[in-house]
């Protein structure tokens, strides 16, 4: 009798940034922008308005496959991307939305997470240490996204953002806002209060499944 051979699971990381925060008008935005990845560079935005509905903001057809497999949204759109950054200013700038913010100096959080060494910060079992922590802050640093699959937030920095305006097809979002009520893509939000966080995400598949979309 032939004998199985047993499939590992496929473990793909993401080393970026994440930026979180709410508007006036009752629209949140969180920004990744991953200068590395499985998928080569790319940014994405993920929205949720006011009323509740969710959309992806992804470049290609392949990157918004993998994420609308990892995270939920009611809508789907696929256009570029662009993210600018000169010191504490950064631009977004996609199709749908324009976005500009600029973050704050570090805080005590910030200055604490700068002490873990960066290699350690990025390791599951370490990112499970540091979840109950974390969920003071309103974070959670693992969990279980759709279709299996594992994902571990391995945070290297966090700083609050200080200004933001943006428009939302045309139209002003308004101020800058706490993220209230919290972002529901995934099991986790980002922080209450706006912020810049630099970090290492960790996507563990199961064995045998496939990178791309989730079947329905």
């Amino acid at each position: 009798m032939a004998k199985q051979v047993k499939q590992a699971k496929q473990r793909l990381r993401f080393d970026g940034w994440i930026a979180g925060a709410g508007t006036c008008t009752g629209t949140r935005i969180v920004l990744g922008h991953w200068p590395r990845s499985p998928f080569g560079a790319f940014s994405d935005v993920m929205v949720e308005h006011a009323d509740g509905t969710r959309l992806l903001l992804a470049p290609t057809d392949r990157t918004a496959d993998f994420i609308a497999s990892t995270y939920a949204f009611d809508r789907v759109r696929i256009e570029p991307v662009t993210v600018q950054r000169a010191g504490n200013d950064w631009s977004v700038i996609s199709d749908s939305l324009s976005w500009h913010f600029t973050t704050g100096p570090l805080g005590l959080p910030g200055r604490l997470l700068r002490l873990v060494p960066p290699a350690l910060a990025a390791r599951p079992a370490w990112i499970r240490c540091a979840d109950p922590p974390a969920r003071m802050l309103g974070l959670r640093t693992c969990g279980s996204g759709r279709a299996d699959r594992r994902e571990f937030y391995g945070i290297h920095e966090l700083r609050p953002l200080a200004t933001a305006t943006g428009q939302w097809e045309g139209t002003s979002l308004g101020g800058l806002a706490r993220v209230e009520p919290p972002v529901r893509f995934g099991f986790a939000s980002v922080p209450r209060r706006p912020a810049l966080i630099r970090v290492t995400t960790t996507v563990d598949l199961p064995a045998g499944r496939p990178t791309g979309k989730a079947a329905a």
